[in-house]
């Protein structure tokens, strides 16, 4: 019987399997010294923001991305935001860690915080753990969530509820929009361009050098709405959104 020859890895590849790699790395440092440093009771806020940081720049420099950054300027990054923006791509949020010097924590599934080493990080980096299967903790969540906003954190939440597969901007959930009205926030919408390019949903390999736009349009008072203008709120921040998501 002749074997067919396996193909050897292209250059590319194996660039893209060793940046894949590094990511993997970078994360699983940064979270055992964190748990570690947890533990040690020399964890602070301003640490978790450094880390962050440096994790999401590393992970940008690892893929090679581009980045190219609109509207920031308009934001007082003194005050805290709930950043809201389309997801598509496991590099949203190390994308965002860049842009924002750390200065964010997301809203993140539960199944996250199940994950050995990285999630005990999350918890004690105070990221916010939602139970979707359960309405009840997941109400809890949005208030942990308000919580971190009122004491200076960003707080960056997916509308969508999960990653889009084509592309295409998926309906908005209801609960960011409830937190955003009960506090009073300053919602910034966000279009996050070309990070699908670089890992799509279900994929664990890079494909490097690709080039990613983050455009943040101006804040929006939610507190100029009404709880019973909840609709009105989300169909504003779609209006900015959905023209800005290329497909």
């Amino acid at each position: 019987m002749i074997e067919t020859p396996r193909p050897t890895p292209t250059v590319r590849e194996r660039r893209s399997a060793a940046a894949s790699f590094r990511a993997i790395g970078r994360l699983l440092s940064t979270s055992a010294a964190t748990v570690i440093d947890a533990r040690r009771g020399k964890l602070t806020r301003e640490l978790v923001d450094q880390r962050c940081e440096a994790m999401g720049k590393g992970w940008l420099d690892d893929a090679k991305i581009t980045l190219e950054v609109k509207g920031l300027e308009q934001l007082d990054l003194s005050k805290s935001y709930l950043f809201m923006s389309n997801h598509r791509s496991l590099y949203d949020i190390p994308i965002l860690f860049t842009v924002l010097k750390g200065r964010l924590r997301m809203v993140t599934k539960k199944e996250l915080f199940d994950v050995p080493i990285w999630g005990p990080a999350l918890k004690v980096s105070e990221f916010i753990c939602i139970d979707r299967k359960d309405r009840y903790k997941a109400v809890q969540s949005l208030k942990e969530a308000a919580r971190l906003m009122q004491s200076g954190i960003n707080v960056w939440i997916a509308p969508e509820g999960t990653r889009s597969k084509d592309g295409t901007l998926l309906p908005f959930k209801k609960g960011g929009f409830m937190l955003a009205l009960e506090t009073g926030a300053q919602i910034v919408p966000v279009a996050i361009n070309g990070a699908a390019g670089v890992i799509p949903p279900k994929s664990f390999r890079l494909s490097l050098g690709q080039r990613v736009e983050v455009e943040f349009g101006q804040p929006i008072d939610a507190s100029a709405y009404s709880i019973e203008e909840r609709d009105a709120l989300m169909a504003r921040v779609r209006e900015w959104m959905e023209p800005r998501v290329s497909r």
